[in-house]
């Protein structure tokens, strides 16, 4: 089946062809962990892990890798404020943020490589742009000369005038050009390296670029993701200093997700409206965000609200409540089965036409109206049941949705079988004690 995807690069819907067949190179920008995360962040945590499995279930071996920015201004300036070390406060923080992936059921990427683990890479890297010409050294600082990269703006359409024109860039007056951007940074305020040019950190643009390089060993990879606000100046700084390193784009496919809007405006500190992961989880379970999450494409925007958060309990409820009916009348009769590929087509199709998360859950959704007729009906073909619940289950899994069903043993089994003789013969008030009963259990 052929997998198309929207690469921001081309701007265009195309075929997805890995670079070595079989195997899916994939690097997704995570968090800079000064704080807990906002809910904006778990966007494309969601996002790349359901690509990433429905990657794994179409047979490809993948391999996922999401950073941590663990060298900021912002870290620093928290830490002093803290009187901690910055280790310590990131260290906090990327606790936090994997709990709030384990929460909405995200598998653990293959490597979560932090930018202070690779500063000889980082500076390696560097060192070899200063080579090359792109990159020049002033006053212990290095940065990026942009008119190096003929192609620079290819991803997100800027160009240079705009960029001077649309104050786009930082201002410095060790700079060439303002359009340049910062390598490597003098400081002798918080946690610093040293370098050949003095002690210092290195810039955002180039931690991914280098740990890129450093991690998959090839300069170029098939995917490269993260949130739509990263595409410019974030990536579009990447693919420069690729270009120039290496003469290449540096993936293949870039992919960006839409962001999350509240109550239909857009989450910003400026409106006061930014909410924490943390927060939200308090009060919903995972499984909830990750429908909300699901609900619509990765491209548009999400309206997070709470009349959204019911919407998405509710419909975590209404599955939970017919498949675990299907579960329990499944291992009653000891019954078991594989997802049918014939029932799973329509839903793979769906992920297939650009990760269309929305229309694999309408896909969903018919198919358990389909079981449900199945148990309606007299002398039901209970094995057709069974491969309508597996299919189901194993396309929620993909979705990342995790549906908490009772795993039943014999005794459990026998109260069933019991409660049902007592309904039959109207025997009400044992019927009624074994109901309670199996009510505890999570069974009825």
């Amino acid at each position: 089946m052929d997998i198309k995807l929207y690469n921001s690069l081309t701007k265009k819907v195309e075929v997805f062809t890995p670079i070595e067949k079989g195997h899916v190179s994939m690097y997704v920008c995570g968090p800079t962990v000064y704080d807990y995360v906002h809910i904006g962040n778990l966007r494309p945590v969601v996002v790349f892990d359901v690509l990433r499995r429905f990657f794994s279930a179409q047979g490809y071996k993948v391999t996922y890798v999401s950073n941590f920015t663990d060298v900021d201004d912002k870290i620093i300036k928290r830490a002093q404020e803290g009187n901690i070390s910055e280790k310590d406060l990131t260290e906090k923080y990327i606790a936090a943020f994997n709990e709030n992936a384990d929460s909405i059921n995200s598998l653990h990427p293959d490597y979560t490589p932090k930018a202070t683990e690779h500063i000889p890479n980082i500076i390696a890297f560097i060192e070899r742009l200063v080579a090359k010409k792109a990159a020049y050294v002033r006053d212990g600082e290095v940065f990026f000369r942009v008119a190096s990269d003929p192609t620079y703006g290819i991803l997100s359409n800027v160009n240079h005038e705009e960029l001077l024109s649309g104050a786009r860039v930082e201002e410095n007056s060790k700079k060439e050009d303002p359009a340049d951007f910062l390598l490597w940074k003098k400081t002798d305020v918080g946690i610093k390296w040293d370098s050949p040019w003095g002690q210092g950190r290195p810039g955002w643009h180039t931690e991914c670029v280098a740990m890129i390089n450093a991690i998959f060993k090839q300069p170029l990879i098939d995917i490269h993701g993260g949130g739509f606000d990263l595409k410019f100046p974030h990536h579009e700084n990447e693919i420069a200093q690729s270009e120039i390193y290496s003469g290449t784009h540096l993936a293949n496919y870039w992919l960006h997700n839409g962001f999350i809007n509240v109550d239909n405006q857009k989450m910003s500190k400026s409106l006061g409206n930014n909410i924490s992961a943390k927060e939200v989880l308090d009060k919903y379970d995972g499984n909830i965000i990750r429908m909300l999450l699901v609900s619509s494409h990765y491209r548009a925007p999400v309206n997070f609200s709470v009349d959204a958060l019911e919407a998405s309990k509710n419909d975590i409820d209404k599955l939970t409540r017919s498949l675990k009916q299907i579960s329990v009348l499944l291992q009653e009769r000891s019954l078991e089965a594989s997802a049918d590929e014939l029932l799973l087509i329509p839903f793979y199709s769906a992920l297939a036409d650009d990760l269309n998360t929305s229309n694999s859950l309408m896909v969903i959704y018919e198919l358990l109206s389909e079981a449900n007729k199945t148990l309606r009906t007299s002398n039901f073909d209970a094995h057709l049941l069974a491969k309508q619940f597996a299919s189901i289950m194993t396309m929620l899994d993909i979705l990342g949705i995790r549906i908490k069903l009772p795993l039943l043993d014999k005794n459990d089994i026998q109260l069933l079988q019991e409660y049902k003789i007592a309904k039959q013969s109207k025997h009400f008030a044992k019927s009624d004690e074994i109901r309670l009963i199996l009510q505890q259990r999570n069974i009825l």
